[in-house]
């Protein structure tokens, strides 16, 4: 067993080794300390949202796929897997592509993929055999790139800031519905009630009809009326054109904490903000995209 002083020794020797590593500690820390920061600043980096809304940049095409006889899903590459597209619900993208003649071709569009997905953006479009756009779009070969730029719109969601929200969509109008919904239903906070009324011309042609059925299913403050022009045998939904008692029947009555939004073919959506003004649907709380 060592003596006193022997000990006070071996103390002494050992807090003076302490005191020699302690620089050596301190810089060790402080390495560790900027190496998170970098890779902190790295990570938001790879975060920060894509979009410009003053400036063009270009996506990779990666996958086509066709979801009815005229429509087809567009999905886009975003530079990094683990950055979003930076849309706020209710917004829209404008794509530039070049035409056959070297013409630039302008057209917004909405995604329908999740706004918070990360990776990629996927696009509904349906083409037309006389629209410049979507022939173009549906002319893409995989690793063609198309040019975004966005976001763009004059509608901005704010949670819980209507007791009941009414749709009326014709067509590919459901896109920035879908868009909405997606975001609006995911937010157990917000109570918002939404009744949607789909109009198309066949069966085949309604679009994201899986998903919209599998929301109403799945939340019970979603509901989702169907219009067919040209319906089958059996069809339960309604028939013809939207009338102004379809939307009476199906959408939420008219009141200052009620809102009303439109989407669709021009001529359609003449017709409904009329049927909506008779319904008494103040301007203020109709808004078309």
């Amino acid at each position: 067993m060592p003596s006193q002083a022997g000990l006070e020794t071996m103390i002494d020797g050992f807090f003076l080794d302490v005191i020699k590593v302690i620089p050596q500690l301190l810089l060790v820390i402080l390495v560790v300390f900027v190496l998170v920061l970098i890779g902190k600043d790295i990570l938001n980096g790879l975060r920060r949202p894509f979009l410009k809304p003053d400036q063009w940049q270009p996506l990779p095409l990666v996958s086509i796929k066709q979801t009815t006889h005229n429509t087809r899903l567009f999905r886009f590459a975003l530079p990094h897997v683990d950055q979003q597209l930076g849309l706020p619900a209710g917004q829209h993208i404008t794509l530039k592509v070049i035409g056959p003649h070297g013409e630039e071709i302008l057209r917004p569009y909405t995604p329908v993929s999740d706004i918070s997905q990360r990776g990629f953006v996927d696009f509904l479009v349906k083409v037309y055999p006389e629209g410049r756009m979507s022939k173009a779009l549906d002319a893409l070969k995989i690793g063609d790139t198309v040019q975004f730029k966005g976001p763009k719109g004059r509608f901005i969601y704010k949670p819980d800031s209507w007791k009941a929200i009414g749709m009326v969509a014709g067509g590919t109008g459901i896109t920035p519905m879908y868009q909405l919904l997606q975001k609006l239903l995911k937010d157990v906070n917000d109570q918002t009630e939404v009744s949607l009324v789909f109009a198309n011309v066949a069966e085949e042609d309604i679009l994201l009809r899986e998903e919209l059925e599998e929301m109403a299913a799945k939340h019970k403050r979603f509901k989702v009326h169907h219009v067919l022009n040209n319906p089958p045998a059996g069809w339960t939904g309604s028939q013809g054109f939207v009338t102004k008692d379809i939307l009476k029947e199906h959408l939420p009555a008219a009141g200052p904490d009620v809102l009303v939004l439109r989407c669709g073919p021009l001529p359609m959506m003449k017709i409904m903000e009329t049927h909506l003004d008779d319904l008494g649907y103040t301007r203020e709380v109709q808004f078309q995209f």
